[in-house]
Formats: C-alpha cells, sequence, structure tokens
C-alpha cells in the first residue's frame, strides 16, 4: 500500500513537471530563459510555488531543465523523422524539410528555440551557456554525419565535398528563414530557403535528379 502512494505521488510529480516543462520551453523561445521565475509558472498554471520548486530546486536548474525538454522536442520533431529515411542525400534533404516545417509550424511559439536562447547566452558563461552550446555542437555534428554517409556511404555527394563547410551553409540558411519569418511574420522566407538548399545540394551532388523541383 505505501509503494502504491508513493508511485501515485512519483506519477503526479512527473505529469506536472511536464505540464511545466511545456510551459517553460513556450516561454523561453519568446521571451528567453530568463523571462522563467517559479513565481510566474505557479500562477500561470495555477499551481503551489512550493510544489514547483520542490520539482526543480532553482531558477538556473528550471534554465537547464527547459533546455533538456526543448532538446527532446527537437529530437522528436526533426532528427529521429528524418533518421527514418535511408542514409544519404534523400536524409539530408529530409532533414533539412523537417527543420523547416519545425520552424515554420512554431512547435515552439517563438520559432526555432534554440536560435533565441543561444542568442540570450552567447557571450555568457556557466552551466546553461555550456548546455545550449552542447546543445548546438550535437546538432551541428548531426548536420555534418549525415553529410558525411551522403559522401563516404552511399557516394551521393562529391567526393571532394567540405562537410563542415556544407553544414555551415545549410544551417546558416535554416536559420536565416526562421529569423527572418519571426522577426517579419512573413514565410515566403521558407520557401526562399529552400531554394536556396536544394541548389546549394546540386552543386555537391553526384546525381542532382533525387532533389526536389523548387521555385
Amino acid at each position: 500500500m505505501a509503494g502504491t502512494r508513493l508511485d501515485g505521488r512519483v506519477e503526479r510529480g512527473n505529469r506536472t513537471r511536464q505540464l511545466v516543462l511545456r510551459r517553460t520551453v513556450d516561454i523561453a523561445s519568446v521571451e528567453g530563459l530568463d523571462a522563467l521565475s517559479v513565481g510566474r509558472l505557479a500562477t500561470e498554471l495555477q499551481l503551489s510555488k512550493s510544489g514547483v520548486f520542490a520539482l526543480f530546486g532553482s531558477k538556473q536548474e528550471l534554465q537547464l531543465a527547459t533546455v533538456r525538454e526543448a532538446s527532446r522536442i527537437y529530437v522528436e520533431q526533426v532528427i529521429r523523422p528524418a533518421d527514418e529515411t535511408p542514409p544519404g542525400l534523400a536524409r539530408l534533404w529530409r532533414l533539412c524539410e523537417l527543420w523547416l516545417d519545425y520552424s515554420q509550424g512554431r512547435v515552439f511559439p517563438g520559432g526555432c528555440f534554440f536560435y533565441g536562447v543561444i542568442a540570450e547566452y552567447d557571450a555568457r558563461s556557466g552551466p546553461v551557456h555550456d548546455a545550449v552550446v552542447r546543445a548546438q555542437r550535437d546538432w551541428t555534428a548531426h548536420v555534418e554525419r549525415t553529410i558525411a554517409e551522403a559522401r563516404d556511404d552511399t557516394r551521393e555527394l562529391r567526393a571532394d565535398t567540405d562537410v563542415p563547410q556544407l553544414a555551415f551553409e545549410i544551417v546558416a540558411l535554416l536559420e536565416t528563414a526562421n529569423v527572418i519569418s519571426v522577426l517579419h511574420d512573413d514565410a515566403s522566407a521558407y520557401g526562399r530557403a529552400r531554394i536556396a538548399l536544394v541548389s546549394r545540394l546540386r552543386t555537391a551532388a553526384t546525381d542532382p535528379s533525387g532533389l526536389p523541383q523548387v521555385a
């Protein structure tokens, strides 16, 4: 019986934690991680301040948990679905498409969660900065691995393809589409990014016929 009561409390705590984090990622994507506070979350979600504080212990841990939750959502929305496509040029293009859909679909209301918090914490130091750096490096490394597969394993990219350079260009185009769209409330930036991405990949592909026609 005691174990049942304990399991019930843990389950309720986990549900509350997920409720709080779903709200914190939305707030942070628009207002930044510094906008998070236990009092605000308790008021907005009609929870006790002591209960919210008990789940995280400090504002910094709340911010770190928010970055981890945003990373989890990012993997579910972008990385995991792309990995369902076989390695090669098709997977690389699918990764780009999913990222644009993630930004345009406002999975986070402020557009790409990480674009905003990188700008917020790029010149700072400390655990939150380090967590943001890790997330950005993990994403860049994933793009580079996807490109390397298309070059080295399936040979759908030219042998002289500079993997870090191509990854840099792809990420830059994706992020530019995101910021222009959010800033101007203009979805046409995504179409322009698709045109630019296809054009760049065509120059690197051994057989560009597998890429879509965009205009």
